[in-house]
């Protein structure tokens, strides 16, 4: 993806959100609700491809094609490392 003052001020304003509440108030005004759907169930497929469970289990829990759950697959195996990232500072702060 190629930088442009747009996403940075997007990305920005989302660093700048002091809570989940914020989040909630922020997202809802910015994202239909099926899109906030769709990513939060993209990084439930990353979780849960990073503890090792196959497609098959993803797709009956989650509820997501297996078209999906191989994106995402390819983004945690060989994008740019957010996924990683992201699951990374979740098992960080729920181990605290």
């Amino acid at each position: 993806m190629k930088r442009n003052p747009s996403l940075d001020r997007l990305f920005q304003t989302i660093l700048n959100l002091e809570s989940i509440d914020e989040c909630y108030a922020y997202f809802e005004d910015l994202c239909t609700i099926k899109e906030l759907s769709d990513m939060s169930q993209r990084l439930d497929a990353a979780v849960l491809l990073a503890q090792g469970m196959s497609y098959q289990k993803i797709m009956e829990q989650v509820n997501i094609s297996t078209a999906t759950i191989g994106r995402v697959s390819r983004c945690l195996n060989h994008g740019a490392g957010g996924y990683k990232s992201a699951i990374n500072k979740l098992e960080e702060q729920s181990s605290c």
